[in-house]
């Protein structure tokens, strides 16, 4: 999927980048390297680790990580949201693991939570956390350039990736239309992922974009029928919450 989708997505920033106009620095491209190659790291750790571990674990302690670490590094230099928010803040990291949480499977299950599938998870959730923090120092006058240089390299790193790989094969006709729409909706995000984090905190932008998990339960309910946990309706719950407090600061 993502041998077709990012170069479509290349192609796409480099038109939308293009048009909006700005100056193409060393901030643009250095920022936006880094970008692209930890969203590549934290995609390839985050599913080296489901493959291994269970997905009940995985999944929550990654979704953590990835709202912790940008939080962080905010306070680090030298933000300081309000009390209302903050409390917000700490309430988005509970919704997170809880939205993020899947069922138990019943009976003996093979994965386990090794010390491999930790550094994984950990490796994953970081990487995915830094992706907010280094799209953040991305200079504000360059407009949708990082962008374009991040998709470029990860596009790279994909394409060496599949050169490796003897089982890989192109998506046709219905995967390669789902990869299209991919592309297009992952540009749609980045975008607005881009305006939210230069228009307000770190901490709190990223807070508040680390809560996706929400809307993947949501249209998984509306789409696909599927039944949701008490722990994931208690964490959405306490995401409407924090998204309230945190708006309000």
């Amino acid at each position: 999927m993502l041998l077709v989708a990012y170069p479509i997505e290349v192609v796409l920033l480099g038109v939308l980048a293009a048009s909006a106009g700005g100056p193409i620095r060393f901030g643009a491209v250095f920022w936006g390297v880094l970008y692209g190659l930890s969203q590549a790291l934290g995609m390839w750790a985050f599913f080296a680790a489901l493959g291994s571990g269970p997905i009940s674990v995985v999944s929550p302690v990654a979704a953590v990580l990835n709202a912790a670490v940008p939080v962080a590094v905010g306070v680090v230099l030298g933000e300081r949201p309000g009390q209302t928010a903050s409390v917000g803040v700490v309430l988005a990291m509970v919704a997170v693991m809880l939205v993020s949480r899947e069922a138990t499977v019943e009976g003996v299950t093979p994965y386990r939570f090794t010390p491999k599938v930790a550094w994984l998870t950990v490796v994953a959730g970081v990487a995915f956390g830094m992706d907010l923090v280094f799209l953040h120092q991305a200079p504000h006058e360059c407009r949708f350039w990082p962008l374009f240089i991040a998709r470029l390299s990860a596009t790279v790193v994909v394409l060496l990736l599949a050169a490796t790989s003897k089982k890989l094969r192109p998506p046709r006709g219905k995967p390669l239309l789902l990869a299209g729409a991919v592309a297009l909706l992952d540009i749609f995000a980045n975008v607005t992922m881009l305006e939210a984090l230069r228009s307000w905190l770190l901490s709190l932008a990223s807070m508040l974009i680390s809560l996706y998990p929400a809307a993947t339960v949501v249209l998984a309910m509306l789409v696909l029928r599927e039944r949701v946990t008490r722990w994931q309706g208690l964490g959405m719950v306490l995401a409407m919450g924090s998204v309230a407090m945190i708006a309000a600061a």
